[in-house]
């Protein structure tokens, strides 16, 4: 009988080099950034979204982002100041702990901090967020805006909590329900919930942290007026 594709042995060696690969060349792309960008910003994302992140990355094109394998990262910059890359950069790699990246740009920090602060896209929360509002329903029909839901979406709201039922085909509420409470972190099913009536609680938005420039470290606080 033919093997299975599922009992395919994958040899260590192989994805072992591979990795070693992706490494050597994220390492010698930063090398290469170094060389044609002047500033290095450590930055955050705030409520990831991929889509997000790859519109930035479209918007600011002669821009360099690194994003992910922090301890290569800080490898290819220098760990310590006598291995550094350049004069400081050790102290950019200190801070490379969590979910942060690297930005190469040839723009000063008053520049990158503002078109940052500008740049806030709302999104559906996820769960684990903290919600920003509470949102109650009113027993009755239930509303989404200024439409009701259709009739074979009952079942899925009962399922998530909601106390649903079909009156005459109108999806109703027995009684007054609270889908989340400020500040009060999401479940899967308030996040679905939230979700459902086109309420979103989340702000993607990129945080800049720190810069070097020219030898020079420094810390960064958003001071941007609103």
């Amino acid at each position: 009988m033919p093997k299975s594709k599922r009992a395919k042995v994958v040899h260590l060696a192989k994805t072992d080099k591979k990795t070693r690969v992706h490494k050597a060349a994220l390492v010698e792309s930063i090398h290469t950034a170094l060389t044609t960008h002047s500033h290095i910003y450590v930055f955050s994302v705030e409520n990831m979204r991929n889509t997000f992140l790859k519109d930035v990355r479209a918007e600011r094109s002669n821009d360099r982002f690194f994003f992910g394998r922090n301890k290569v990262m800080a490898k290819a910059l220098g760990t310590t100041a006598e291995e550094e890359e350049r004069e400081g950069l050790h102290l950019i790699s200190e801070r490379l702990v969590g979910d942060v990246g690297l930005l190469f740009s040839n723009e000063g920090p008053e520049d990158v901090k503002k078109f940052f602060h500008d740049y806030v896209k709302a999104d559906y929360a996820r769960s684990g967020c903290v919600a920003t509002e509470t949102v109650q329903l009113p027993e009755g029909k239930v509303m989404r805006g200024e439409e009701g839901f259709p009739h074979n979406m009952e079942p899925q709201l009962r399922a998530l909590g909601m106390p649903t039922s079909l009156v005459n085909g109108v999806v109703t509420l027995r009684s007054d329900y609270t889908i989340c409470k400020a500040g009060e972190v999401l479940t899967p099913n308030q996040a679905q919930l939230l979700k459902h009536f086109c309420i979103q609680q989340a702000d993607f938005q990129v945080k800049i942290t720190c810069h070097w420039h020219d030898g020079k470290y420094e810390e960064l606080e958003d001071t941007m007026e609103e």
